[in-house]
């Protein structure tokens, strides 16, 4: 990721405008240990109380960075009930990050979120409908398939 994602401008700009960036040695004690890293590399978002909220193992190419970030940090707003906020990730990523791997994902929280902010379980039937049609063979279009019946 050093030779190609972390050096791409809009990387840059992202990360300098979005959160803390910390990179890491895999192999630094005690963080390596306390944060569970056995391979490289490793991106874990945290909050402030450093709880993590989401973490990757793998290359990423630098529009899946900027997604995979993205859902992070609405991760991390989703775990603490900030449905609002949460939403406005998960409908960047799909609005701006159409072929990323982590559209699926973004897809089934934006249903939960609405449903979790509004108490009408329409979005979880919606999401289930979109990941059916556009992602058949998703996990998350797996993890919704009850929604199907509401």
């Amino acid at each position: 990721m050093d030779a190609v994602t972390y050096p791409d401008k809009d990387v840059i700009e992202y990360s300098q405008k979005s959160f803390v960036p910390l990179q890491v040695p895999f192999d630094a004690k005690p963080l390596s240990d306390d944060f569970n890293i056995k391979w490289t590399p490793t991106l874990i978002t945290l909050g402030f109380d450093g709880k993590e909220h989401h973490r990757t193992v793998g290359f990423l190419d630098p529009d899946g960075f900027i997604a995979n970030s993205l859902l992070g940090i609405g991760k991390y707003h989703f775990d603490n009930d900030r449905y609002p906020e949460a939403l406005s990730f998960f409908d960047t990523i799909i609005a701006d990050h159409s072929q990323s791997k982590t559209i699926a994902e973004a897809i089934f929280l934006q249903g939960v979120s609405r449903y979790k902010n509004s108490g009408d379980p329409k979005p979880l039937k919606e999401a289930y409908e979109t990941l059916s049609n556009k992602y058949p063979d998703s996990e998350w279009t797996q993890r919704a398939y009850p929604y199907r019946l509401l």
